[in-house]
């Protein structure tokens, strides 16, 4: 059975579709001549040896075909698909200027990128990969590079916003789905960005050029663009890109997580346990939820079985040090991305099919929770009935932390707000949690009221 994909329905080129769980992607006859160039000037094989383009392989399937058909393609399959609204700074940085290298090796070839969109990118064993084989076309002499402005909203303003305004502004890309408009990111910039002369470039003057062209039909675009302006034009905005730096801020998680109130034995013993719990029940993926900066991600995905292990963090800064942890390490079994466990990403863009919700996206063999709960809990009102539902939407199995009333974070959770959570105790918690999952082990770690469970979903 085919299953029509709505993230490419606005590209006449083709169209990605899904059958027995497999991604493939049409290529129509449209793109014809472009697709062919691609894989005969030799740009494909480089992009592909880099590592910076996905790679594919052409195959016959027994399926209808319409009169636009000319091939079918199967993509090296990617397991989790993450979205430039769940990235950090460095993340969406880094996906930035792979789409500019990109578009350099392309000119070299002859051929251009003609959408320069964030959905572009994935990360795969840590690192950022394009993935939209039908993006490159023949390169036009004097021909502008007509993805310029799609780059500038899709990269160059959220990276602009984050890092001069407030790190958090990446999640306007949730509400523009073609990225921050132009004239919305000047309003927020401060006025002192319009002295950096890259930005007022391409933020402030690209912008008022797009309102006089809107306003005045008079007025006469350049029509002549060489290719050497091409490349300065890339130049430029790759030094704009690599010019905007991540900001010194503190965050309430940030400094949350800087003063645990676990003894050194107490800390090893919850690593050991965990360790244990994975040799265990030997998961191939891992989703830690609440995962801070990644420490225990970094545990649980030295298991020999794994093989991904996506962190998630509602807290940028978290998220931002656990990805270049991770990146300099060289670790690629981590992905961290920021999500908002209380309200995740969205279904979006037309019909609410463009782009997937969280829950379909990130099911797993093994959820991780740990000191998540009673934040969930205590912080954000939810009843140990909805979490137990929503951890077994993601996972096959569970390890879990409970963390009693009388610990030292609970009772900060507690002091600004009048203690209303009668039910929040640990017989509670197993009485709720055991109509949804099996308890397989519990073990308290020692020199703490702290216990940690491995469960199975029933």
């Amino acid at each position: 059975m085919i299953k029509m994909i709505n993230t490419s329905f606005r590209d006449n080129s083709g169209f990605i579709f899904k059958t027995d769980g497999i991604i493939y992607r049409q290529i129509n006859q449209v793109y014809r001549e472009n697709y062919e160039y691609l894989l005969s000037s030799g740009l494909y094989d480089e992009l592909v040896q880099k590592k910076l383009l996905i790679s594919h392989e052409e195959i016959n399937l027994d399926i209808e075909k319409d009169e636009n058909f000319y091939k079918i393609i199967k993509p090296n399959q990617i397991e989790y698909i993450s979205y430039p609204y769940e990235w950090c700074f460095s993340e969406l940085k880094d996906a930035a200027l792979l789409t500019l290298k990109i578009q350099e090796i392309a000119l070299e070839y002859g051929m251009v990128l003609k959408d320069a969109s964030g959905y572009n990118i994935q990360f795969v064993n840590g690192k950022p990969i394009f993935i939209d084989t039908l993006s490159f076309e023949k390169y036009q002499e004097n021909k502008p590079w007509v993805a310029y402005g799609q780059f500038c909203r899709h990269f160059l303003a959220p990276l602009a916003l984050m890092s001069l305004t407030d790190i958090r502004l990446n999640s306007m890309l949730v509400t523009n789905i073609d990225g921050i408009p132009l004239d919305l990111c000047s309003k927020l910039l401060p006025f002192k960005s319009r002295l950096n002369p890259e930005l007022l470039i391409h933020i402030f003057l690209h912008n008022a050029s797009n309102k006089a062209h809107e306003s005045d039909t008079n007025i006469k675009l350049k029509t002549k663009f060489s290719k050497l302006e091409m490349e300065s034009l890339i130049d430029s905005l790759k030094s704009t890109i690599l010019h905007l730096k991540f900001p010194k801020v503190k965050t309430e998680w940030g400094e949350y997580y800087n003063n645990t109130n676990y003894t050194q034995q107490g800390r090893k013993e919850k690593e050991e346990i965990i360790k244990e719990f994975i040799n265990r029940i030997e998961p191939q993926t891992i989703c830690d939820l609440g995962a801070n900066k990644g420490d225990f991600s970094r545990i649980a995905s030295k298991g020999p079985s794994v093989k991904t292990c996506i962190s998630f963090d509602i807290d940028p800064i978290a998220v931002e040090l656990n990805y270049q942890k991770s990146k300099g390490a060289k670790d690629n079994k981590i992905q961290p991305l920021i999500v908002d466990l209380t309200n995740p990403s969205p279904a979006i863009g037309f019909a609410n099919s463009e782009r997937e919700n969280f829950i379909s996206r990130f099911k797993s063999d093994t959820v991780l929770a740990l000191a998540l709960l009673h934040h969930l809990s205590i912080s954000n009102n939810l009843p140990f009935e909805n979490t137990a539902q929503f951890f077994a939407k993601l996972g096959n199995y569970l390890i879990i932390e409970f963390i009693p009333k009388k610990d030292s974070k609970v009772q900060i959770l507690l002091s600004s707000r009048e203690d209303i959570f009668d039910k929040y105790n640990i017989d509670e918690f197993e009485k709720v949690y055991s109509k949804y999952f099996e308890i397989l082990e519990k073990r308290q770690i020692d020199t703490s009221e702290r216990t940690l469970y491995l469960m199975r979903r029933r």
